[in-house]
């Protein structure tokens, strides 16, 4: 009966707007989905269907012969090994990297902090650009290189301002606490700042684990000649080359599986292909994700 009472005592404006709020979200939700789920029931369509345009959220004739495309393709077991090994190693070494500048950054002791910080600031705002950039890869030794992929973005200054903010708001007595107890500067980053800043660096995995994967270019400009340093993302882009110019220079066989199927068939089943894998990983760092990028962003 109370509650019964509580609910007749809310005013139908409130209601309405809970009933608008509600309202907004559903549709915004919907709006989020429908496009991953039209890329994924055009990508399971017959090509020569899709070809007449109306498909939804589900596929009208169901097949698998895009993703048969796909993973007949010469190279592409060899491009997802490198692209998922350059990602985990990209991530991790990015990771340590960007925290070990960050945590540097937040010493006040640290007499070059100003301008460490400036310097890594003007690198957001000025590059050398991409024939300076090549031929330093070049003079460096790094072409046809696996360190191609982990070298050049060890440390971005967005993810080490980003560390470095949060670090900022964590106390600084705990380090000082720990100074006490004979823990040396490496000691406390290990043992103390990397613990309390899981939020920021998962947030920072998430952005290196993205880029990492989904980058093809530097495979396109150094090791373009060397197909065992091949990536995914490389090789689906040749694969959807060769099938809008309707032929593959690899297999016969493959030409004549790509006469078969449209180009946006199959380029509807390369974005599925590439987009699973992070949003597999996604939810595991959701929870850190929006902590991550406002927790010290703000200071009292």
């Amino acid at each position: 009966m109370q509650t019964k009472r509580m609910r007749q005592s809310v005013p139908i404006s409130d209601r309405l707007f809970d009933i608008i709020i509600y309202l907004f979200i559903s549709i915004l939700t919907i709006a989020t989905l429908y496009p991953f789920l039209n890329v994924a029931a055009v990508s399971f369509n017959d090509s020569t269907d899709s070809v007449r345009g109306g498909i939804t959220i589900y596929p009208r004739q169901f097949t698998l012969e895009n993703y048969k495309v796909i993973f007949a393709y010469e190279g592409l077991a060899t491009g997802f090994k490198n692209s998922a090994l350059r990602t985990v190693l990209g991530t991790i070494v990015g990771l340590i990297s960007a925290s070990m500048v960050a945590f540097t950054l937040s010493r006040s002791d640290f007499q070059g902090r100003r301008f460490v910080s400036v310097f890594l600031a003007l690198t957001m705002y000025v590059s050398g650009g991409l024939i300076p950039g090549f031929l330093l890869i070049r003079d460096l030794g790094m072409m046809n290189t696996f360190a191609v992929y982990i070298l050049p973005g060890l440390v971005s200054a967005f993810n080490v301002f980003v560390i470095r903010s949060f670090i900022d708001g964590l106390p600084y007595a705990l380090q000082e606490s720990a100074k006490l107890d004979g823990a040396n500067d490496f000691t406390i980053y290990w043992r103390i700042i990397l613990p309390l800043t899981k939020p920021a660096l998962a947030t920072i995995a998430l952005f290196l684990a993205v880029g990492q994967w989904n980058s093809w270019f530097d495979t396109y400009l150094f090791n373009s000649s060397a197909e065992h340093l091949t990536t995914l993302q490389y090789e689906l882009m040749k694969v959807l080359q060769s099938t809008q110019a309707n032929t593959d220079y690899r297999s016969q066989n493959m030409s004549m599986l790509m006469s078969r199927i449209s180009p946006e068939s199959v380029k509807m089943a390369i974005t599925m292909v590439v987009t699973l894998p992070i949003l597999v990983v996604y939810p595991f760092l959701q929870k850190y994700f929006v902590k991550g990028m406002t927790l010290g962003a703000v200071k009292s």
